[in-house]
């Protein structure tokens, strides 16, 4: 379904790319409404939502990285649980399309979102709505996968050497195996499924596929499932490697080592603060549950994207 009248919330770091002017002009010149907005600092993105809510925006355009887009859906759960469930009140969310300008687009090239400017303006303005899940994390919200533990300090803080190690390769594994003074984190963990104590190394709740620029790490997620698809590791030494590579590389595995499972929800409590980052925005804190909100957002999607349940395709 096409709009004629859209919001374009740009990323302040990318407002300048010049390729996004021309693509801007060129739809306007087809007779499509777009009003540009910039992001300059972290509140902004909320009130440029509600900015494009009260002038009527039905779809909003969201030109940045897997941040921007946390961002966005974030501000959007705010925005509507601030309105509630009050009849004299009541507020209806605009559908959200993403223009990729961040360094991964994780989540925009797992769904198979055209990645270049043109295209991905153009299918933001003419592509159809579905709408998908959120989990929320606390008062938070994303999009994509949340990283717990190691993964999450690999995110912000590891040389690149080890940022892919969660896609299961040997020598990352080996090189996090000997890390000099790691230590796996004590806690608890509680699903759908039962109970869990004991320790992890990494963690991943997902709601889409892959996280790390490009790392695949539930290559069965649905994001309008209303289920997560968690992946939990826990500590190992270096000889304990190969059975950790074969559980990693089977899903739906309850090894040893890995568990990799679906669930409703998902609650984590560890006597000190868990680094979690939730799409590459950083969230440490000592108790968190994890809820998927069902149908939370409509989303611009490709029509079969490997994303969307086959009901939904």
């Amino acid at each position: 379904m096409s709009v004629n009248r859209v919001s374009l919330i740009l990323n302040g770091k990318k407002a300048g790319i010049p390729e996004i002017r021309t693509a801007v002009y060129a739809l306007r010149e087809q007779g499509i409404e777009i009003a540009v907005k910039v992001t300059w600092e972290a509140a902004d993105m909320q009130r440029l939502l509600e900015e494009s809510i009260a002038a009527g925006f039905e779809r909003v355009i969201i030109g940045g990285g897997d941040g921007s887009l946390n961002e966005a859906v974030t501000a959007l759960m705010y925005i509507q649980s601030q309105h509630g469930e009050n009849p004299t009140d009541p507020i209806s969310l605009p559908e959200i399309a993403v223009l990729p300008l961040g360094t991964a687009n994780d989540f925009a090239t797992s769904a198979h979102i055209p990645t270049t400017i043109t295209e991905a303006l153009a299918f933001a303005i003419h592509g159809q709505a579905t709408a998908i899940d959120l989990i929320a994390a606390n008062d938070r919200h994303f999009i994509n996968v949340a990283a717990v533990g190691f993964g999450a300090q690999v995110t912000a803080e590891t040389p690149t050497e080890l940022k892919d190690f969660l896609g299961g390769g040997a020598y990352t594994l080996t090189g996090l195996a000997k890390a000099i003074g790691f230590k796996p984190y004590e806690g608890t963990i509680k699903t759908d499924k039962g109970t869990f104590s004991g320790n992890i190394v990494v963690g991943a709740i997902c709601n889409g596929r892959q996280a790390g620029g490009g790392q695949v790490l539930a290559p069965n997620a649905k994001v309008n499932d209303g289920l997560m698809d968690v992946t939990l590791l826990k500590g190992f030494t270096p000889l304990d490697l190969p059975q950790v590579i074969e559980e990693i590389q089977q899903p739906n595995t309850e090894g040893d080592f890995c568990f990799q499972f679906q669930t409703h929800w998902l609650e984590i409590d560890f006597p000190l603060a868990l680094p979690i980052n939730l799409d590459g925005e950083p969230y440490p804190c000592e108790q968190v549950r994890f809820e998927v909100k069902p149908q939370a957002v409509k989303m611009v999607l490709p029509e079969k994207s490997v994303l969307l349940t086959s009901t939904n395709k």
